[in-house]
């Protein structure tokens, strides 16, 4: 166990490439159950017996140093439920619209043509953020779609949406490790103390197989490389989404008005949730302000 520590205490199991390895591919079922039964606070007695790990993707280095990779984990309980879990370090201010355009094209893709809308699954999302999102009193928080004033009432249950929220997780700092989602996020947070990783990991045999897991992936090569190109991906994306917040600031201030400011920002992030890429937006704000770079 010593051994573990030594070789992963530097490296984040959060970081999109590693969760995936770690989580995401096949022959990963086991840790990745206990995982979503640990979130959805399934106990031995309704717990989900199984799942399916539907996409084996093919991590290029050409996809693994794309901004826009997504490294989402997508799999099947019992045969009928989709789950779908990704991880968010950096907020790009979007996470609400972001979650709803995953879980509406998960929904829609398998409904084949001709077919009942019976025959829709239930979608669940499950969304680790690190980020201080939503604004919740609680570091997990589920969504579902219920009635305004009767807030027992549930339009249905083919929607679900689960936020675990690293932030308020670190501030809350209560210890319950008989909460199988507690033990998870205390191995997830590369910031635990080692003392209290090694608890968890002896009381959990998911968390130790995904501990092993990552063990293996860490002395390899390969894989470093591709955890460091990911990581940088992830840096580079974040600086140019605050230069060019920072760039609407200065355009506001030459204004003279703090509404452009706002607006400025605000600008940028409609364009933003609109799927456009950083580089689409330049573009677009240079033919319209007239700034030959943003």
């Amino acid at each position: 166990m010593k051994d573990f520590f030594i070789r992963s205490s530097k490296y984040d199991p959060l970081n999109d490439f590693l969760f995936f390895k770690v989580m995401g591919e096949k022959g990963d079922e086991v840790q990745l159950l206990a995982f979503v039964n640990a979130v959805l606070g399934k106990t031995e007695v309704d717990r989900f017996t199984s799942i399916e790990i539907l996409e084996d993707k093919k991590l290029t280095p050409d996809f693994i140093g794309g901004k826009t990779s997504i490294l989402d984990v997508r799999a099947v309980l019992h045969g009928k439920k989709r789950v779908n879990v990704e991880v968010q370090l950096r907020d790009q201010h979007n996470m609400d619209r972001r979650s709803l355009f995953y879980l509406s094209r998960e929904y829609t893709r398998w409904l084949k043509e001709g077919e009942d809308y019976i025959e829709l699954p239930d979608i669940i999302g499950i969304n680790i953020v690190n980020f201080d999102f939503p604004p919740t009193r609680h570091y997990h928080s589920s969504f579902h779609l219920r009635e305004d004033a009767e807030r027992d009432i549930i339009l249905t249950n083919a929607l679900e949406i689960h936020y675990i929220n690293m932030v308020k997780y670190r501030k809350q700092g209560s210890e319950n490790l008989n909460d199988p989602l507690y033990r998870w996020l205390v191995w997830f947070d590369k910031n635990s103390p080692p003392e209290l990783v090694e608890e968890v990991v002896k009381m959990d045999s998911a968390i130790q197989l995904a501990a092993e897991r990552m063990l293996n992936l860490t002395v390899d090569e390969d894989v470093i490389t591709a955890y460091n190109r990911m990581f940088m991906a992830s840096c580079d994306r974040t600086s140019e989404i605050n230069f060019a917040l920072s760039k609407g600031r200065e355009e506001g201030r030459e204004e003279g008005r703090r509404e452009g400011r706002e607006e400025g920002q605000q600008y940028f992030l409609e364009l933003l949730n609109q799927g456009l890429t950083i580089e689409e937006i330049k573009q677009r704000l240079s033919r319209e302000t007239g700034f030959s770079r943003l």
